[in-house]
């Protein structure tokens, strides 16, 4: 039998002062809350890219303070997606990858690229931002993600073209935007934001089993039922699964994403 893909699982970012006392130990010391949360969850997604720059010596760092196996997924800058035409963000791809993402090693998961839900899908121009994202960096693939936020994505034309360029759909689950959870790739990425803090593990344990079944479904290559696509199902294969608990709130995200990483096992 062919084995199913690596499931990774996290939350966004690492440095959330509600986390102090309830994710991480009361004395346990700030500089150590990354070598703490890298080895109690399995991916984390970094945020704060998506506002500024970091010096290479930063990304250094957090390779270094994060064990073997452990991934970071890096979202990509504003400056690059909030723009009227996408086509026009090559300056802009390069100054975001030459930063130093390189530094992470094969602690270098997916970037991701976030769209405004005032972004509409114009096909032509959307094609042009996905023929200028790099395929390596340093010699090493990259793998690319989007996370679109309007209805008008919402089409057959849109996973077409992700596949075309080998891009990964964003799968998100939200309480206002469209839902699509084509398979564009050779990896699934999923956000589930619709946790509450009010429940200890982010999500009833019912919940969190249902969620486990459809990344092992996806890790396996296959599709999970109920979700809402808007093309032919992906050839079956093997993927490797990024899947992120990022709620409002967020206090109970890590405890979602340990319980999560639980049922995967």
């Amino acid at each position: 039998m062919t084995q199913p893909g690596d499931i990774r699982i996290g939350i966004g970012g690492w440095t959330f002062e509600p986390w102090r006392g309830v994710f991480y130990p009361d004395t346990l010391k700030q500089k150590d809350e990354l070598n703490y949360a890298s080895r109690h969850l399995t991916a984390i997604e970094i945020n704060g890219t998506y506002y500024s720059s970091f010096k290479p010596d930063s990304w250094r760092k957090w390779r270094d303070e994060t064990p073997d196996g452990f991934v970071f997924t890096v979202k990509g800058s504003r400056f690059t997606t909030n723009r009227k035409v996408l086509a026009e963000a090559g300056e802009s791809l390069e100054r975001f990858h030459t930063q130093g993402l390189e530094e992470l090693g094969d602690r270098l998961g997916p970037i991701f690229w976030q769209f405004a839900p005032t972004k509409k899908f114009d096909p032509e121009d959307f094609e042009g931002f996905l023929a200028l994202l790099p395929k390596q960096l340093g010699g090493k693939p990259l793998r690319h993600a989007v996370e679109v936020r309007h209805d008008s994505f919402c089409t057959p034309d849109f996973p077409a073209l992700l596949r075309k360029y080998g891009v990964a759909n964003i799968y998100a689950r939200h309480f206002t935007y469209p839902e699509i959870a084509d398979v564009t790739a050779d990896f699934v990425y999923a956000r589930l934001q619709t946790g509450s803090d009010e429940v200890e593990t982010a999500y009833p344990p019912k919940e969190l089993d249902e969620w486990a079944g459809r990344l092992k479904t996806w890790a396996a290559g296959g599709q999970p039922e109920g979700l809402p696509t808007y093309a032919e199902p992906a050839k079956p294969a093997p993927r490797d699964v990024f899947a992120f608990i990022i709620h409002e709130g967020k206090v109970r995200a890590p405890a979602g994403a340990q319980a999560l990483i639980e049922r995967v096992k």
